[in-house]
Order: C-alpha cells, then sequence, then structure tokens
C-alpha cells in the first residue's frame, strides 16, 4: 500500500489546502447609488455624522476580518466484539478501501502487544500492515510530524482497550483536526465487564459495529471470551493458548468449571503445603 503512512517510508501526495482565501474589490462594496441594498447585519447607525467614504471603508474593514470557517468535522467508527471476532481484520479493510480512495492513512497499536512485533498489525489469519507501536495516543501528533498529521485523513487505532486516553484522542481528531479514526478493539474483557476505554467512545462515535465470533464447543454464535488458563489479571496478551470464544451458554458453563478447577488446584496446594 503506497499511501498507507507508516515509520518506514510515506507517500503523501501533495493536496491542495482545504481552505481558500477570499478577498472582495473595494468596488463591490460602492452602495452610494442604492443604499438600501445594503443587508441590515452590516448596518450600523453612528449617532455621529459621517461622510459616505468612510461607511464604505468601514464596510470594507468588517469583511476583512471576518473569520475563516472552521476546517471540516471527521468521523469516528467503532468496531468492537469478542477475541477471533475479525475486527482487526475489518479494520484494515476499511484502510485498505479508504487507501484506495486516494486518502492518506495511518496505523497505530498499542505497544502491549509484541504477538507479532511492534512495527506491523497482524490480524490471526496473518494479514499483515505496517503501524505505529506506542504507548499511548497523546504522543502521535509529535512522532509522526505535525506537518505529516495535518496531511493525514485516516488514523486506525487496533487493540484500543490498551489506550487510557482513547477518549481524549479521538475527541480531538475528529471534531478539531477533522480526522476520521476508525477504532478496532474489545468492549470487555474475559470478565464480561468493560474493558479499558472502548465503551466510553461510544457517545462520540458515528458508527458501532458489534462482530462475533463462532463458539468453539458448538458452533453457535460467540459473543464473549473465556479465559483457559487460573490467570487472574485483567490485561493477560495472548492467542489461541489463552482464549477462546463461546456462546453464553459455553460462557457460563466454563467459568463455573473455571472455578471449580481453581478450587481443586487451590485445596491441591494447601494439602502439598501441610505434608511438607
Amino acid at each position: 500500500m503506497k499511501s498507507l503512512l507508516n515509520p518506514k517510508f510515506s507517500a503523501l501526495s501533495p493536496k491542495a489546502s482545504p481552505f481558500a482565501l477570499f478577498s472582495l474589490p473595494s468596488s463591490r462594496f460602492s452602495f452610494r447609488s442604492n443604499p438600501r441594498r445594503i443587508p441590515n447585519r452590516l448596518l450600523r447607525l453612528n449617532p455621529s455624522p459621517c461622510s459616505s467614504n468612510n461607511f464604505c471603508c468601514t464596510i470594507q474593514n468588517r469583511s476583512l476580518q471576518t473569520e475563516p470557517s472552521p476546517p471540516p468535522s471527521g468521523e469516528i467508527h467503532v468496531i468492537v466484539g469478542p477475541m477471533f471476532a475479525g475486527k482487526t481484520t475489518s479494520l484494515l479493510r476499511r484502510i485498505q478501501s479508504e487507501t484506495t480512495n486516494g486518502r492518506n492513512v495511518a496505523i497505530i497499536k498499542s505497544s502491549k502487544d509484541t504477538r507479532y512485533g511492534l512495527d506491523s498489525i497482524v490480524t490471526h489469519d496473518g494479514a499483515e500492515l505496517p503501524c505505529w507501536a506506542l504507548e499511548n495516543l497523546s504522543s502521535f501528533k509529535q512522532k509522526f510530524g505535525i506537518d505529516a498529521y495535518e496531511k493525514l485523513d485516516v488514523i486506525g487505532i487496533d487493540e484500543a482497550q490498551f489506550f487510557d486516553d482513547l477518549y481524549e484522542f479521538c475527541l480531538q481528531a475528529a471534531d478539531h483536526d477533522g480526522k476520521t479514526v476508525i477504532v478496532a478493539g474489545l468492549d470487555g474483557n474475559y470478565l464480561r465487564r468493560s474493558f479499558g476505554s472502548v465503551l466510553d467512545i461510544i457517545p462520540l462515535a458515528d458508527s458501532v459495529t458489534k462482530l462475533t465470533a463462532r463458539c468453539e464447543i458448538c458452533g453457535k454464535r460467540a459473543c464473549f471470551t473465556l479465559r483457559k488458563t487460573q490467570d487472574k489479571q485483567i490485561e493477560l496478551i495472548g492467542g489461541v493458548d489463552v482464549y477462546m470464544p463461546v456462546c453464553r451458554q459455553h460462557y457460563v458453563s466454563g467459568q463455573v468449571a473455571m472455578e471449580a478447577t481453581r478450587h481443586v488446584l487451590e485445596s491441591h496446594k494447601v494439602e502439598c503445603a501441610s505434608h511438607t
């Protein structure tokens, strides 16, 4: 993808400035022949007398002080779902589509995710694109370069649940910088509780896509992620060796089975400790 912006290469095509400056010639503001055509909003009567030349100059000065039009507003699109639902694949598909349409793009992922290397975003199916691996999103503009950032049209964020400043970044990028931000991440952790700040940006989003996987046990639609190991920490990065997508029925039964296993293992440790 030649137009993809990443730490290794940049193929930004020059674009015309989105803002055009217009100046109106002074001849257009000669209202001597028919002063009734002056819009009411431009008229401001002064109690002191003034000449017609001074009046025309006042109108010209006010037109020059007109504020420039605000930058175009951006968009925020959120892709959520359990693990193995195809969130990253969907994100990459959107990014490739934007690139095909001639828009300048960049992809960010959390530096915590080192499963497939730091300088690329990789799906579970093996699709790969270069990216920026960052600890926080607030550093992106500075590291990417202010001038390069201004030319960006689309920003993709993968594994968004690991960014604590996700809300602030998306708000600034879309509302004030005019960027299209495409966010992919887990909406819930293995305990089915809110994970990171992903759900916080739902009120900001133009669209929200909830993907599902296939239950590894019965093959039905899977909306939840079941952790296979005994680890209890919230942030535990892993793949099929640690997690699997399950339906509601097998999530509940799986949690019961995992809890029973924990009790057995803990009691076994206690017995072993008592015999030593």
